[in-house]
């Protein structure tokens, strides 16, 4: 499956950050470049549950494919989020259904940075998308 434009765009510049400190500065530019939801969209309806930080997220389907839109109270989530919704967009409900997060996030070299709380909750911010494509 080939990825999104903004995806392989991502992929691209994470490949380029040599070590940790400059991916953890592009994780921050990442985040900054999330379309940032309205107070009447930070609602418990789209509160994901699982995360321990606070993260909303909102779907729309349009022509089959889904768009996400998500945000969080802390600065790094905002970042991871930022990367795993480049790497859904436009995604159809059944390849979201296939998308292997940890390996994305492995291919951007965050793999290793990942503590087991931000990959549960990220995880949780793909299965709340998994339910919300699955119409529930």
């Amino acid at each position: 499956m080939s990825l999104p434009e903004h995806a392989q765009t991502a992929l691209d510049s994470f490949s380029q950050a040599a070590g940790w400190e400059q991916r953890a500065r592009l994780l921050m530019q990442w985040g900054e470049r999330l379309q940032p939801l309205a107070d009447s969209e930070k609602t418990p309806e789209h509160q994901v549950h699982g995360c321990e930080s606070k993260v909303w997220l909102v779907a729309r389907q349009e022509n089959g494919r889904w768009q996400f839109n998500a945000s969080s109270d802390a600065r790094l989530i905002r970042g991871l989020l930022a990367l795993l919704l480049v790497r859904v967009e436009g995604l159809s409900s059944t390849e979201l259904g296939q998308l292997d997060l940890a390996e994305w996030f492995t291919q951007l070299g965050l793999g290793r940075q990942l503590s087991p709380s931000r990959s549960n909750g990220l995880n949780a911010v793909l299965q709340r998308m998994g339910q919300l494509a699955a119409g529930g």
